[in-house]
């Protein structure tokens, strides 16, 4: 088995049985492209179907460094969770490192072109919701060593929960409205979409570009959570989160320990 292959298992493994990673288990990506190729190693050991995509932003100075201003990874489908009401969903997050983030989903329609513009984007999309993504990973290093290593990981996602929907998402200015989240009712983080780069269809536009490089496309039905727009925060389990967009829509999750499969307990 390749060092690639090998890492890959071992993200794998560690993810299904909850194990930490104190230390990166093998030799860190050097770049993007073998951080990919470790990351379609472990889609396929890891063998569930892919659900929708989580996109993070790489700043200065490793976007210049590592060539790419956003990296991805895939959200698996049975860790996306659409709640039925208001009420807080229960969501899993690994013993190492674990985070939410408040971001604008974007359920894709139709099969984009590899040549996706921003301006295009949007005819690609049936529905633009607020959302928070699950970033949890068994390697407690994983957002200290660059953004190679984020990505040989899942990029660091561990699930989505989908909220409600943004209202005339795809008028001009309907997104320019202030997300917060709050962690056990204490404001963690607000922000805005327009400091996102060229927002979340400049999210999808990218998306679209780089699977097809992997030989990768995506599919009708999943869902793109488009980037951090209130940053990256830690959680513990048992923490209550609450994400808001505007003035009325809502999303809230509480975070419970990652259930492991029989073999491992």
């Amino acid at each position: 088995m390749s060092d690639h292959g090998k890492i890959a298992r071992a993200f794998v493994d560690a993810r299904r049985d909850d194990t930490l990673l104190h230390a990166y288990p093998g030799a860190m990506p050097a770049s993007l492209a073998d951080a990919y190729r470790i990351q379609d190693r472990a889609i396929a050991s890891d063998g569930r179907s892919i659900g929708g995509w989580k996109l993070g932003r790489i700043r200065s100075p490793e976007a210049s460094q590592f060539g790419a201003e956003r990296l991805a990874g895939p959200i698996f489908s049975n860790s996306i969770v659409i709640p039925e009401n208001s009420d807080p969903v229960a969501v899993q997050v690994l013993s190492g490192f674990a985070a939410v983030e408040a971001e604008v989903l974007l359920r894709v329609s139709s099969t984009p072109p590899a040549n996706l513009s921003t301006e295009d984007a949007p005819k690609f999309v049936d529905e633009v919701r607020l959302g928070i993504e699950i970033a949890s990973s068994p390697f407690l290093g994983i957002n200290q060593n660059g953004p190679a290593v984020t990505v040989s990981d899942f990029g660091n996602n561990f699930g989505l929960v989908v909220g409600p929907p943004i209202p005339d998402a795809m008028a001009p200015g309907a997104l320019d409205q202030l997300a917060e989240l709050t962690i056990d009712n204490v404001t963690v983080g607000t922000g805005l979409v327009v400091d996102m780069l060229d927002g979340p269809f400049g999210s999808l536009a990218f998306l679209a570009r780089l699977l097809a490089e992997r030989g990768r496309r995506l599919e009708p039905g999943q869902w793109i959570s488009s980037g951090a727009i209130t940053g990256v925060h830690p959680v513990r389990h048992g923490q209550h989160v609450r994400a808001t967009f505007g003035s009325g829509l809502a999303i809230e999750c509480t975070t419970v320990p990652a259930l492991l499969p029989e073999s491992a307990k």
